[in-house]
């Protein structure tokens, strides 16, 4: 029984390729335990349908970029590329994995021993929350540079969020989001507020998501 299942798989992978194994990667996704996470259906797709943000703070040294090449063709991809998928433009973007990502499209032995195929993981979220996603992601292992990431935080007001939904999504600490409006030197993000009514509102905000961690 066990021969003849894999003599059919073997047969459909001839036929269909790279599609029949993204296939059977969903339907045991579908059927699994741990479908809330997005590691349990790793897909496979061609480099030239991933496409890099364009807001990533989060910076490699070239040295350590060599070191990830190096470990890529030794031990293989250990860990999927988050990405969010655009239908509009039939293209996948990285939200964490950036590097990951580059080496593939920089380097002829990483695309030929993978067949210019990424593994990648999907996520559905809106544009705010994969930022927030990226940054979990990159605090967590990386560096930022401070301009990349006060931009990212200026987008975020722009785009409604307001400081306690930023620190508690970014993990940041009330005075390191004030710091990083004031490196913008962008008034807006202070809405006609002073200097010292924003220091004000940082205690707020602290005491604010104490409640809603302790709850």
């Amino acid at each position: 029984m066990k021969k003849q299942i894999e003599a059919d798989i073997m047969e459909e992978i001839a036929r269909n390729g790279i599609d029949f194994i993204n296939e059977i990667n969903k339907f045991i996704f579908e059927c699994s335990l741990w479908r809330h996470n997005p590691v349990a259906c790793v897909k496979w797709v061609h480099i030239d349908k991933v496409e890099a943000n364009d807001y990533n703070p989060n910076i490699v040294a070239s040295q350590e970029l060599k070191l990830l090449a190096i470990s890529i063709i030794h031990d293989g991809y250990t860990q999927p590329v988050v990405t969010f998928y655009d239908k509009e433009r039939d293209k996948y973007i990285v939200v964490d994995g950036y590097h990951r990502y580059f080496v593939m499209k920089t380097n002829p032995e990483v695309a030929k021993l993978n067949q210019n195929y990424l593994p990648i993981v999907i996520i559905d979220k809106d544009i705010n929350n994969r930022m927030a996603s990226t940054i979990r992601h990159n605090r967590a292992r990386g560096k930022h540079t401070i301009t990349g990431m006060s931009q990212l935080v200026y987008n975020m007001v722009q785009n409604g969020w307001d400081d306690m939904k930023i620190c508690m999504e970014l993990g940041l600490e009330p005075d390191e989001l004030l710091r990083l409006k004031h490196v913008t030197g962008i008034a807006t993000l202070f809405k006609d507020k002073d200097f010292n009514k924003s220091w004000e509102e940082v205690y707020q905000i602290k005491e604010r998501m104490k409640d809603v961690t302790t709850k």
